[in-house]
């Protein structure tokens, strides 16, 4: 299930531990094979997190240096002991670019998501519990944001910010605002139908009788019983923001190789060199964004699992078999 899927799913608060981790009691809920995509998925994210804050130390050259104590690198190398994924065109160890581009990635994701949240929420619970015209124009503006094709918004957000111009702190600010407005109205819909379904729940309207500002009954009353599956939407939408910066990337509107190593770019150089069976400039950058993808979406798909009682009362019944196999409830 992606992200948009889960826009129009019901939300119900599931209950809330009184004891224990959070983490360990997410684990404790999966079992089998579940269980094993949870693990796979958060290695795999987790090699990426610690490549992401360890990349100086990590990479032997810098992601854009061709030269070591005054001597060029050969460029297009095969991998070799001093260069393990071989060098690019432009004599750039590929390794080091594999290793400072999960860094790149981890600042576009962070920026993006948070800005995400700081804007889609307020506005979702704004729109839900104002309702009336602020609710109408809210919510048509961002069906229009939502049905516009993904990346394009994300080319013309990024030409915009970045002025034609890529530094490295504007490039990455200028693709993580163009994500961020592919993710904005995700979290707007999510937030806004969530908000309508509670906000004539009895707590929401003893808070509302009781005096209580819009400000409080938002932030304080509605804000936590609506905000349960935004885990699982930000999960898969860190692997959505890493595709859509590759996207970005590939096509020439992403950073520019001086400024920070960017998988994308990496891949869209490296396209001339497959006709001349120089494979290592573009399959380690490649496989780099799958394996990350790969582990964002198993992490993503595992705790919608686990948090999602529509599937969790389904996986119930499976288990208990057409007759109710399983142990009666009398007997519990």
């Amino acid at each position: 299930m992606t992200a948009p899927e889960l826009l129009n799913e019901t939300l119900v608060t599931p209950p809330a531990a009184r004891r224990g981790v959070p983490g360990l009691r997410l684990f404790s809920m999966t079992s089998g094979l579940q269980r094993a995509t949870l693990v796979l998925g958060l290695a795999l994210v987790g090699v990426f997190v610690v490549a992401a804050l360890f990349a100086p130390l990590i990479a032997p050259y810098g992601f854009a240096q061709s030269a070591a104590d005054g001597v060029d690198f050969v460029r297009q190398q095969a991998p070799s002991a001093e260069h393990w994924f071989g060098t690019s065109v432009r004599g750039e160890d590929v390794f080091s670019r594999v290793i400072y581009g999960a860094r790149t990635a981890v600042w576009v994701i962070t920026i993006s998501l948070l800005l995400s949240l700081l804007i889609g929420v307020p506005l979702g619970l704004l729109s839900g519990y104002v309702g009336r015209w602020p609710d109408r124009l809210l919510v048509l503006f961002m069906d229009a944001m939502y049905a516009f094709p993904t990346l394009l918004l994300a080319i013309v957000v990024s030409i915009v910010v970045a002025g034609g111009r890529s530094t490295s702190l504007g490039g990455v600010l200028s693709a993580a605002v163009a994500i961020t407005a592919v993710f904005v109205p995700q979290y707007f819909r999510v937030v806004r139908n969530a908000t309508v379904a509670v906000k004539q729940e009895p707590y929401v309207d003893a808070a509302r009788v009781t005096g209580a500002s819009t400000t409080r009954i938002l932030f304080r009353h509605i804000l936590a019983n609506v905000t349960q599956s935004l885990p699982v939407i930000i999960t898969l939408n860190g692997s959505e923001a890493i595709l859509t910066l590759a996207g970005l990337g590939f096509l020439g509107f992403g950073i520019e190789p001086t400024q920070a190593a960017e998988w994308g770019f990496d891949l869209n150089k490296a396209l001339p060199d497959v006709s001349n069976g120089i494979w290592w400039t573009g399959i380690f950058p490649g496989v780099a964004i799958v394996l990350v993808v790969l582990g964002m979406t198993l992490v993503g798909e595992s705790l919608n699992e686990v948090l999602n009682p529509v599937l969790r009362t389904r996986r119930a019944a499976a288990v208990a078999g057409p007759d109710g196999g399983g142990k009666d409830a009398t007997d519990a």
